[in-house]
This record gives structure tokens, sequence and C-alpha cells, in this order.
């Protein structure tokens, strides 16, 4: 059974996360002392410390869980089709719909890399959402409706345009249309790499897709 010490440094732990992401989203990161932090969620700097480190250690747990919730999602939508095509549309519109949401868009994507560093922002990201974009150009791949690259290859050039692109979405002030348009301009993108004769073509997604 779990020991009531192992339960008191869960809560303890959940904790600051819980009140970070809260805080993490309304305010800067640089904005915000460790003092704030640990006064909000009714604990010690300690605490703190002891758990995650100091302020950033706290912030790259708050970015590493809300990516790896985007990615189950992603996960979910990706599963719900069979035909690959589909597949990938469902998960690209997956994506740009979490990029549009504002407790990731200011947390991840603007936050992130300024807090972190972009190669340590970059590895939290891709550690999530990376296999993904692998499995899907695999799959593509393997059913002969893209072109016969290096899946390595395919992603990594599908994977920095979604990520330049989840950028361009969280720094515009018109997300939705911003997200409407990333995803036209993916589609083009797939659609370019079609192989010759497959008869395939990517299927714009509609409104209840994802």
């Amino acid at each position: 059974m779990e020991s009531l010490r192992d339960k008191y440094v869960e809560n303890t732990r959940q904790a600051l996360l819980d009140t970070a992401a809260r805080l993490f989203a309304e305010r800067e990161y640089a904005d915000l002392s460790a003092e704030e932090l640990v006064r909000a969620a009714g604990l010690t700097r300690g605490a703190l410390y002891h758990h995650f480190d100091g302020k950033k250690g706290l912030f790259e747990a708050v970015v590493d869980d809300l990516e790896q919730r985007a990615a189950q999602r992603i996960r979910a939508a990706i599963d719900s089709a069979t035909d690959p095509i589909e597949r990938v549309d469902r998960g690209l519109v997956a994506f740009l719909d979490v990029c549009a949401e504002p407790d990731y868009r200011h947390i991840v994507l603007l936050q992130g890399p300024i807090a972190l560093g972009w190669r340590r922002w970059r590895e939290l990201d891709q550690r999530h959402l990376g296999g993904l974009v692998v499995e899907s150009a695999r799959n593509l791949l393997d059913a002969g409706i893209i072109q016969a690259y290096p899946p390595e290859l395919v992603a990594s050039a599908f994977y920095g345009a979604l990520t330049e692109m989840s950028l361009t979405i969280a720094e515009t002030g018109d997300s939705q249309q911003s997200r409407a348009q990333a995803a036209a301009l993916t589609r083009d993108f797939l659609s370019g790499l079609t192989a010759a004769g497959s008869g395939a073509s990517p299927r714009p997604a509609t409104d209840t897709d994802g």
C-alpha cells in the first residue's frame, strides 16, 4: 500500500505543478519569482527545490506535462481513423487545435523557448511529438502514398515545418485563421510528395474531424 509519506510527497509535487501551470499561463516566466510560486501553492522554497530544483525545473515539468497531454490527444485523433491519409489529417487537425489553446500557446510555444533555451525546448517537443511524425511518415511510405524518401528525412521536413508553423500561430493575433491556413499549407506539402500513380491525395478535414 502507498504510505502516507509517499502520498504527501506526490500531493506536494502535484500542488506545485498545478499552481505553476495556472500562474505561468497568466504571467510571463521572467516576471514570476520562486517565492511567488511557493506562496501561491501554500508550500516552502525547500519543497520547490526538493522536487524541481528551482523555478526553471518546475517550468520544465509544466511544459513536459502539457506536451505529454498534447501527444495523447494527437495519438487519439490519429487512432480514430484507419486510412493513412486520414490518420495524418486528423493528427494535423488535433496538433493545430492544441497550438491554438491559450495555455499551451502561452506556456509551451511563447515562453518555452525563452525560459528553457531553444535546444532544451526542442528536445522536450521531439520527445513527445517527434515519434508521432516519424510513425506517420512510415505509414504513408509503407502504403505507397508518398514518394520513397527515407522516413526519417520526411519526418524531419514535416516536423520542422510544423514546429515553425506552431510558433507562428502562437505569435499571431488571429490564431484560428492562422491555424486554418497552416492546415491547408501542410496538406499542399503532402500533396507534393504524393507518389505518382497512387491515386491518393490529402483529404481536407471537415469540421467534425480531429
